[in-house]
């Protein structure tokens, strides 16, 4: 009990008298030092008195599923710093290979009586995934938000880029630029926002025998595009911006150049794609808008205002860089 005073204490920068009168309902604290004190419990791990566990901790759950991606990170920050604006404490929760899980995650969440959760590239994209967790979430009637394409069963406010818009600006850059044999590399067959960049890619009359899956990683990509390159493709349009560095990394490792014998173009417009040999022409996702709008969206369901489980669809934006190139004439 004294340990955990002082810890809490020196997290506040209040004396220990004033954390235990917070714990022990006694007056003569202010409600911002009360609310700081509570909070401070709920960061640190400790289970808040029984009787002050009636109102949830102004913490809010930001599950992610991994940090290798700088766009992700990217997204934490966003969401992060809107949060704190509305006075809450985003928990960062981060899937590794054998280690926490998603339901897992969820569990723990619940545990610590958050005020809400906010999932990016989660589960819940992946319509042959366990969608178990998330049904207990909207079982409990807790606040949550899922950012970028859910399955259709899963009944809560989305906000996601626009993949439609997405594909048809990549697909339509590259063949203003004389492309004829384009290919595109996708993530997993069951991923909800890739389904979504196919169907409008076959839609404009693209070939399906140029279209590869695979997980979204760097040797992912790599593997996919080389499989393109054996076809012929001039061009690639990749789901992410790893992926398609994975398919730079393979057209050079068969000997071509990019842009000169093969143009990619990458998705979500990461960290330092401007910096890359040569820099990446993407479909940049709006991060800024997308993550101020899921926590909007987040707070109006903690504020117990009727929010509908509808999808926000936000534009995104094509910038050319100089992995890009006219086709060589055949």
């Amino acid at each position: 009990m004294t340990r955990r005073l002082a810890e809490v204490a020196k997290k506040v920068g209040v004396s220990e008298a004033t954390v235990s009168r917070v714990l022990n309902g006694k007056p003569g604290v202010s409600d911002a030092t009360r609310e700081a004190v509570l909070t401070a419990l709920d960061v640190l791990g400790y289970e808040r008195p029984t009787q002050l566990r009636g109102d949830r901790a102004r913490l809010v759950g930001l599950v992610l599923p991994e940090l290798q991606n700088p766009i992700f990170p990217a997204f934490a920050e966003v969401v992060g710093g809107a949060l704190a604006q509305q006075g809450f404490t985003s928990v960062l929760c981060t899937r590794t290979v054998g280690g926490v899980s998603e339901a897992d995650y969820v569990d723990l969440l619940l545990q610590q009586q958050v005020s809400g959760v906010v999932f990016a590239g989660g589960l819940y994209a992946q319509a042959d995934a366990s969608h178990g967790h998330y049904e207990l979430l909207h079982g409990r009637k807790l606040p949550t938000v899922l950012v970028n394409a859910a399955v259709e069963r899963l009944d809560f406010p989305q906000v996601s880029c626009d993949d439609v818009v997405a594909a048809e600006m990549a697909l339509a850059h590259l063949r203003a630029l004389g492309h004829e044999r384009v290919g595109m590399v996708l993530g997993p067959r069951d991923h909800m926002p890739s389904r979504r960049k196919l169907e409008t890619f076959l839609a404009e009359g693209g070939d399906p025998e140029l279209v590869e899956h695979t997980m979204f990683s760097l040797e992912g990509g790599h593997a996919a595009a080389a499989r393109l390159v054996r076809r012929g493709v001039t061009g690639v349009i990749c789901a992410s911006d790893l992926l398609a560095l994975g398919t730079v990394r393979a057209a050079r490792r068969a000997g071509l150049t990019v842009p000169g014998d093969i143009s990619v173009i990458g998705f979500d417009d990461s960290a330092l794609m401007n910096c890359t040999e040569p820099p990446l022409t993407t479909v940049r996702q709006p991060i800024d808008a997308m993550g101020r709008a899921a926590v909007d969206l987040l707070v109006a369901q903690i504020d117990k205002a009727v929010v509908p489980a509808d999808e926000l669809l936000f534009e995104p934006e094509l910038v050319v860089r100089a992995s890009t190139a006219r086709a060589r004439a055949a």
